[in-house]
């Protein structure tokens, strides 16, 4: 009875107060009218309230997401069915579903009449703007009498998962040369003459060892030429994904890091497409999805990871190892210095074809972290052989994309146009 009396109003306990009062000034002044009129003030609050919990007991719910994977701006339904077990016809329910703040309102709904045994649809929309493994609900359901005179609250369903996953832009073309799809070795070959020796050459960059000059290309180029020791082909392009909160600038769906998440989402999905094997790594190298080859691999391994990646405080690019494991690297860096790319540089082969893309993070807002040196940056990747390609926010992803195609097809060159306008 106690836990039934838990779900009176105040217009509820008010009520029963006064009867009670009305039953004691009846026995003082022997008024029997009195004291039946208090006896219905006094009953009424208390059966009002017990009907009522007996209503809150044969609720059933159950929540249907569609779909449960739904990309940056998509929209997703919530269809919720409601149903009364009761002996009793339930009227005055409030039903209210738990919606986080990124995905919109909290949706409420009143039920006037819920028969017994019968249920009723409830639909709403959630439209996501920030990516994320969002929780709905729990569901729950307040129900009221129609004087207001008690009040209970009873979970219906607990909550369901709704993945948000990066925004995918279509992308056309591959980094020329890089053998994607193709079976090459990914390699850029000397078109030599009939008798020549068919050497892998480039141009001298200053550090590399004079044994492995090449004279002969030399001579008929008029330049110093490089022989380029040929590293056999993986078969598999890793992307590196700079998430160090330092590396960013921005807030919310509008910040450097989500303009950075979903562009490597894009580019997993388009180079998987082509039949390629795709490895996903952070600025330290470690691994967030590998492709074994066998066919396991699929783009909703990788948006699920990308979907649930959180930013890392860590301040430096410390990578203690080729961060792209012996394959071609499209590497997506952040606000960083010449000495943190020089992480990057350090364990790559010269041989081994490496892109990069140097977000300009001021460009989408101040930051507590270092702003670090882009041009420097880009320098230091572009003697190293690397091909460089810088992103803004007002640079459409589908061109930054065309720019590391082309910067792939000019080996060395760099694509850094741009940086002080």
């Amino acid at each position: 009875m106690g836990g039934a009396l838990s779900g009176l109003t105040t217009r509820g306990r008010c009520l029963l107060a006064a009867g009670v009062a009305a039953a004691l000034c009846s026995v003082v002044l022997n008024e029997r009218d009195l004291l039946r009129v208090a006896v219905f003030v006094v009953a009424l609050p208390l059966i009002v309230c017990g009907f009522t919990a007996i209503a809150k007991v044969g609720l059933q719910a159950e929540r249907h997401l569609a779909p449960a994977r739904v990309p940056v701006g998509g929209r997703a339904e919530v269809a919720l069915t409601v149903r009364s077990t009761g002996r009793l016809p339930t009227g005055g329910l409030l039903v209210s579903d738990g919606v986080p703040y990124a995905l919109g309102g909290k949706p409420r709904f009143v039920i006037e009449h819920l028969p017994r045994h019968t249920g009723t649809q409830l639909r709403y929309a959630v439209q996501p703007m920030l990516r994320g493994i969002q929780q709905l609900g729990p569901l729950k359901a307040t129900i009221t009498d129609p004087f207001g005179l008690a009040e209970f609250e009873r979970e219906l369903a607990r909550t369901s998962r709704l993945v948000v996953v990066p925004r995918v832009v279509p992308l056309s073309g591959v980094p020329g040369g890089s053998g994607l799809g193709s079976g090459d070795d990914g390699s850029i070959r000397l078109n030599v003459g009939h008798g020549e020796d068919d050497a892998i050459v480039r141009p001298y960059r200053q550090g590399d060892d004079l044994r492995k000059v090449h004279w002969r290309s030399t001579a008929k180029r008029d330049e110093m030429m490089v022989r380029v020791e040929e590293s056999p082909w993986r078969g598999g392009t890793t992307v590196l994904l700079d998430h160090r909160v330092s590396g960013h600038r921005g807030t919310g769906a509008s910040s450097s890091l989500e303009w950075a998440v979903s562009f490597a989402a894009s580019i997993c999905v388009h180079l998987h497409r082509y039949g390629q094997q795709i490895r996903l790594v952070t600025e330290t190298g470690a691994i967030l999805v590998s492709d074994a080859g066998d066919g396991s691999h699929s783009d909703n391994a990788v948006l699920d990871t990308l979907a649930a990646l959180q930013p890392v405080h860590q301040r430096e690019i410390n990578c203690p190892a080729d961060p792209g494991h012996g394959q071609e690297l499209i590497a997506i860096i952040g606000a960083a210095d010449a000495e943190s790319v020089g992480q990057l540089i350090r364990y790559r082969t010269r041989g081994t074809r490496s892109l990069a893309v140097l977000l300009d993070a001021t460009a989408w807002g101040p930051g507590d972290g270092p702003d670090g040196d882009p041009q420097g940056a880009a320098a230091l990747l572009t003697a190293a052989g690397w091909g460089v390609t810088v992103a803004r926010p007002d640079i459409p992803m589908t061109r930054v994309w065309s720019s590391i195609c082309r910067s792939g097809t000019k080996r060395g060159d760099s694509m850094i146009a741009g940086f002080g306008s």
